[in-house]
């Protein structure tokens, strides 16, 4: 296999002609990249288990991909909350009004289908909106009667493809009181905004007015993280304690108000909008936020102006700037400039 592989355009070549016996790929090179690498990990002679985990993690891409696929026009919304809460509880009926407010808005609900927190959330969702991604776990974790039949429901072997699934597939993040599992999600969500490792969004953590669930949590950062420079001020832009499901929708609607999606291109970085932006707030950005800039200023433009987004979203007005990549904190705050108007 080594001698084999240490042909590298012979075996590109081989792939390309296998590849072309299935019918046209839009991706042949993305394909014959994936195969390449397939045989160089089986290179390795690792064990079975090695094996069964190759095998299985693109399994769970692939019908993730698959379940996903037809709703990626439909905005998502991830929540995540203990799966002992009661249904008597406060906590569970503020999930549950929470998934059938926002879902009655168009945008979709993932919860992890077990019970409490999910299962309100999957009950609380309006007809056929709502997805559950399941774990396989010995204890505790059996999907809720609310999606157990849907055709929305994934199981997944593995915890990082499941973790993967909810960020990838979501635009916002809505944390409920919770134990171990819900604050690994939430960390795992500032940790992949503060460095740009996944796109900005709303991160929400909500609990009763009577609570001190987050408000606790909310001091703790600032006291031990915040006050001692582990973070910095800018990084408290990246989440939002509130007291009631109306604030918690009002902060994931408002944050898609005329801000779209971004994409970080090589020499800067692209952001698309609802709406065209006045000269008059493109002047304000360019005084308040230029400490972004690696140079230049915040230009608007079009897709046509950009040879990478020609295809995407066409229509829909740019703003271009290059981006110091390290601010992701300020970018929340740029965002919300933005959708004030």
């Amino acid at each position: 296999m080594s001698d084999l592989l240490g042909n590298q355009d012979t075996i590109r070549a081989s792939i390309d002609q296998f590849i072309s016996q299935f019918g046209d790929f839009k991706h042949t090179e993305e394909l014959n990249q994936s195969i390449w690498s397939l045989l160089r990990f089986y290179e390795l002679q690792g064990s079975p288990s090695d094996y069964r985990m190759m095998t299985t993690v693109i399994k769970e891409i692939r019908k993730t991909r698959q379940v996903f696929g037809r709703y990626n026009d439909h905005r998502k919304v991830c929540v995540f909350g203990s799966a002992r809460t009661p249904q008597d509880h406060i906590d569970f009926q503020m999930a549950e009004s929470f998934s059938q407010a926002i879902t009655k808005k168009g945008f979709m609900i993932i919860t992890g289908a077990g019970g409490g927190i999910m299962e309100a959330c999957n009950k609380g969702s309006e007809l056929n909106m709502s997805f559950g991604l399941n774990i396989n776990l010995p204890f505790e974790q059996d999907p809720n009667p609310y999606i157990s039949s849907s055709p929305k429901l994934i199981d997944y072997h593995y915890f990082f493809i499941r973790k993967l699934a909810f960020i990838r597939e979501s635009d916002a993040t809505v944390l409920f009181p919770g134990g171990f599992g819900t604050h690994d999600e939430g960390f795992e969500n500032l940790t992949l905004t503060q460095t740009g490792r996944c796109a900005p969004r709303p991160l929400v953590m909500i609990a009763s007015p009577d609570s001190t669930y987050w408000t606790t949590w909310h001091q703790m950062i600032q006291t031990e993280l915040l006050g001692r420079s582990l973070i910095s001020p800018d990084d408290m832009h990246l989440y939002k304690v509130v007291d009631n499901v109306q604030d918690a929708i009002e902060e994931i609607t408002q944050f898609y108000r005329v801000y779209h999606s971004i994409r970080y291109l090589p020499n800067y970085t692209v952001m698309r909008l609802e709406t065209p932006l006045s000269s008059d707030l493109i002047d304000e950005i360019n005084q308040t936020f230029k400490h972004l800039l690696l140079e230049g200023s915040f230009t608007q433009t079009t897709a046509a102006e950009i040879p990478e987004e020609v295809q995407l979203y066409p229509d829909k007005p740019r703003l271009a700037f290059h981006f110091n990549r390290r601010e992701y904190g300020t970018l929340h705050h740029l965002i919300r400039r933005i959708n004030q108007g």
